[in-house]
């Protein structure tokens, strides 16, 4: 019992290192805001999610912005915690949906669902938590975020339309860029990630 949970230790922080990297490997989309850019850390995240548990996604999520919190920073952790939640509502949602039954359908049903919940919770979030705090803590006032929005979409006047023509689809987006690459990945990676094979057996083997 204690090697599989190190062994699902080890994994999920594996998992959350390549997930903090992938962070530093953004895509600006001219069609948003520069400050918004998709980039591929939540795929451990969500890869990890369906192996090991939507808890282990979460987890991963959370080791991911922890490090980036720290070794980059820049945002008071702001924009981290907005990562966190934002990914756990993700990964959690379509890992718990496969866990129902593992299966292609499932996990796409899941994504699907997944991508829906990212895309509500980051449009509540941003609207009354996450740039009211930029707003009151970083000093960033919310026109400046809604006036960036409508240099690249017109449509964007206030608040209100910056979630609906920016937040809105960006995540819808980013969920479906997401999805599309953990399909074929997963099944490359889906076997390794199952494998209970423990480190203290493999030493004693080699003993």
């Amino acid at each position: 019992m204690k090697n599989q949970k190190l062994n699902k230790m080890i994994k999920v922080s594996m998992l959350g290192v390549i997930a903090f990297l992938l962070m530093f490997f953004e895509l600006a989309m001219p069609v948003f805001p520069p400050f918004l850019k998709i980039d591929a850390s939540d795929l451990p995240a969500l890869i990890g999610a369906f192996a090991l548990g939507p808890a282990a996604g979460i987890g991963i999520e959370l080791l991911k912005n922890v490090l980036h919190g720290i070794f980059v920073g820049g945002t008071a952790f702001i924009g981290e915690a907005a990562n966190f939640f934002v990914g756990s509502v993700f990964v959690a949602t379509a890992g718990f949906w496969y866990s129902r039954g593992k299966n292609k359908k499932n996990a796409v049903v899941g994504m699907i669902m997944g991508t829906v919940m990212m895309t509500l919770t980051a449009a509540v979030l941003n609207y009354y938590v996450l740039l009211p705090l930029y707003e009151k803590v970083l000093n960033f006032p919310v026109a400046a975020v809604v006036g960036m929005g409508t240099m690249v979409n017109p449509n964007i006047t206030d608040l209100n339309s910056f979630i609906v023509w920016a937040i809105v689809p960006f995540n819808l987006l980013k969920g479906i860029v997401i999805a599309f690459i953990t399909v074929p990945v997963y099944k490359r990676v889906s076997s390794m990630l199952h494998d209970e094979y423990s480190f203290d057996s493999k030493t004693v083997k080699e003993n």
